[in-house]
């Protein structure tokens, strides 16, 4: 019995880890994106700079602020909470220096957007990421 209850509180433990999929980022297969750098994804997503190698200007898209995903993708990548992120961008607005990552509402709109468009990025988690688009980067990485 207590081997029984070890392995039910390992699966407790481990199962949420194990539901929650690997982040990456897709491009339009036809961007000219091979791979993206974990600094060009921050640039970007920070609206540092957003002209592509490829030189398409890249349209970044992000999920609402309540999502998971977006949790999980700015504290895997430049370790901010979605407060943190909100200042920041509220910051910049104010400063007129650019502009947020582009908001929709559904990771299906996300990848009909990347399929539709060369210079629009989204992160999805990776077992939604399907023939229509290419991963260029890995946020677990």
């Amino acid at each position: 019995m207590p081997a029984a209850h070890l392995v039910l509180l390992f699966w407790i433990a481990v199962a949420p880890a194990l539901a929650r999929a690997d982040l990456v980022l897709v491009a339009h297969p036809g961007s000219g994106i091979e791979r993206l750098t974990r600094d060009e994804v921050i640039n970007i997503y920070l609206g540092r700079y957003r002209l592509l190698d490829s030189g398409l200007n890249a349209e970044p898209l992000d999920h609402p602020a309540d999502a998971e995903a977006r949790y999980r993708f700015y504290r895997s990548l430049v370790n901010k909470s979605p407060a943190e992120i909100n200042a920041y961008w509220a910051r910049l607005i104010f400063s007129g220096k650019t502009r947020p990552p582009r908001v929709v509402g559904s990771v299906e709109r996300m990848l009909e957007l990347v399929a539709a468009s060369p210079g629009v990025l989204a992160y999805v988690d990776r077992s939604q990421a399907d023939a229509r688009v290419k991963i260029v980067f890995d946020v677990s990485d």
